[in-house]
């Protein structure tokens, strides 16, 4: 098969298969090779390395994942897309396509499965070009999962690439940025307008690389509770940190010994979340959860 990824190629394909967009799955297919190659380049993608890709469309990019990688595992929910998946990567016997719901697959066995079918990998990387309207929960998933991922390359609405990698004090900044830089480096490879996808998404977006940590660069004492004490202090923004943490169910911190631990910290009572750096999140965990 040709490459699909060009706007005549993908047109001929979507009518030979009356195939119909569908909303529920926030399809954009990806139409400009220069942009395949970027993302290719940005994910580090190696010759002995696996790439798991979520939502590959008709197969552009995932042509060039197995031109490049050992083997490719596409994972698709929509069952009318198998078709021309099966015709558009007919000419390559290193990818595997799933049928299913990313967001329902065991990606501990999704690896291991690989593993039998096409032996060891050097890296384990996510490639993709993500639906817009589970790009966070796809990737918090990824993240809190634990498992063995060297890093994750995908594309993304561009508002969300920027408050991933967000820094405090700007209005970017909030939990998704705090969560993403916990488990990760994230830095924004490239940005990509809109007439690069067919159907056109009325937003701009961007190729966002995470490299994933194996050793995370701030000790947290209780995972659970920093979390919890990073959302209370975004849940209303325009509040101080002591009453968002306050009035936040499920902490059960009195306002005297938020304040005392923010003293600790040497912050005021009248900061904001918004204010402080992941580590300094962190710390506030820690000392709250020694006054328990």
């Amino acid at each position: 098969m040709t490459n699909i990824a060009n706007p005549a190629n993908t047109i001929e394909m979507i009518k030979k298969y009356d195939f119909n967009f569908q909303k529920k799955f926030g399809q954009n297919f990806l139409i400009d090779t220069h942009v395949l190659d970027k993302i290719c380049l940005a994910s580090g993608l190696g010759e002995n390395d696996l790439a798991i890709e979520i939502g590959p469309g008709i197969g552009a990019l995932t042509q060039y994942l197995a031109n490049t990688a050992k083997a490719v595992v596409a994972v698709e929910i929509d069952k009318n897309l198998l078709p021309i998946l099966n015709e558009t990567l007919a000419n390559h016997k290193n990818i595997s396509i799933i049928n299913a719901d990313f967001l329902k697959i065991d990606l501990e066995n999704l690896i291991d499965e690989c593993k039998k079918k096409f032996g060891e990998f050097e890296n384990i990387r996510i490639v993709a070009n993500l639906p817009y309207y589970i790009t966070t929960p796809i990737i918090m998933n990824v993240l809190e999962s634990h498992t063995h991922i060297d890093s994750i390359t995908v594309m993304i609405q561009k508002e969300v690439a920027d408050r991933m990698q967000a820094l405090p004090g700007g209005k970017d900044y909030g939990a998704l940025s705090l969560a993403v830089q916990y488990y990760s480096d994230p830095y924004v490879v490239a940005f990509v307008p809109p007439n690069c996808f067919i159907p056109r998404p009325k937003v701009g977006s961007s190729v966002i690389r995470l490299d994933i940590y194996k050793d995370k660069p701030v000790k947290a004492e209780d995972e659970k509770l920093m979390f919890q004490i990073i959302r209370a202090g975004f849940n209303q923004r325009r509040k101080t940190l002591v009453n968002s943490l306050t009035n936040f169910e499920g902490l059960n911190f009195s306002k005297e010994k938020i304040i005392h631990a923010l003293s600790l910290l040497g912050k005021s009572e009248k900061i904001r979340g918004e204010a402080l750096t992941l580590e300094e999140f962190a710390k506030l965990a820690g000392c709250l959860k020694e006054s328990i």
